[in-house]
């Protein structure tokens, strides 16, 4: 195999797993009672109107993906 391909097939590998943790994830979801209610999201409920933005919960969710990505590149090569 070209050494090319073989850093193509890696790349593909851990998409594929990434993708995997973030579908079990999205399943998973309604089940952690924190996430999406945190101090910091924003929630405005008027009579007719409802929004909600989850500031916090965004942030907190960036930084565990950068880290994670960090380490996979850390350790990963």
């Amino acid at each position: 195999m070209e050494p090319g391909m073989q850093g193509i097939g890696k790349m593909l590998l851990i998409g594929g797993i990434v993708l995997a943790l973030a579908g079990a994830f999205l399943m998973f979801s309604p089940r952690v009672p924190f996430l999406g209610r945190l101090p910091g999201d924003i929630v405005v409920k008027r009579e007719n109107f409802s929004f909600y933005f989850p500031l916090m919960t965004s942030i907190v969710l960036s930084v565990l993906l950068s880290l994670v990505l960090w380490l996979i590149r850390r350790f990963g090569s």
